[in-house]
């Protein structure tokens, strides 16, 4: 009966469809971007080049000075880090879940910069990289079956693994 309506008159039911997807643009542009709050702590990582050294070398001539520097940067959890066979160093200083992200990143790269003078003139040379890093995976979830009727597709190795 409605939908009767809409048939006997086209031009109407097109320009209602153009009006409600109008609205539903306008709309779109006032929606929330996060709605749900974050629940994962926020960090920043701090990577270096040292062209020729070993993970020997790296941790006393390169970690020491910037992580004597970094820490007890205001509203930081912990910091970890990884020296490579390569050369490489990367520091990741993990913040309070309140933590603006933006002010912590000004935070460390002044930091940072007071080690700078430290370095060697390698490390300076090449340049440290500053940047944020949020967490990407916050749950994984796994389903069986208890009765095990969902399971007849996992290898006999695995089936008794899982109940």
């Amino acid at each position: 009966m409605i939908s009767r309506f809409f048939i006997d008159r086209p031009i109407f039911a097109t320009v209602l469809s153009v009006v409600i997807t109008l609205i539903g643009g306008i709309a779109l542009l006032y929606l929330p971007v996060a709605q749900y709050p974050r629940i994962t702590p926020p960090g920043i990582v701090v990577s270096i080049s040292y062209p020729g050294a070993s993970a020997q070398v790296v941790p006393t001539t390169v970690a020491a000075p910037i992580e004597q520097q970094v820490n007890g940067v205001q509203g930081m959890l912990y910091m970890s880090s990884q020296s490579g066979n390569d050369g490489s160093y990367s520091l990741t200083v993990t913040f309070d879940v309140g933590t603006d992200l933006k002010t912590a990143l000004v935070m460390v790269q002044n930091r940072v910069a007071l080690a700078m003078p430290q370095l060697p003139t390698e490390v300076q040379n090449q340049g440290i990289t500053i940047r944020k890093k949020t967490p990407d995976i916050l749950m994984i979830v796994n389903l069986y079956s208890p009765d095990g009727r969902y399971g007849r597709h996992l290898p006999e190795q695995l089936r008794h693994h899982f109940p």
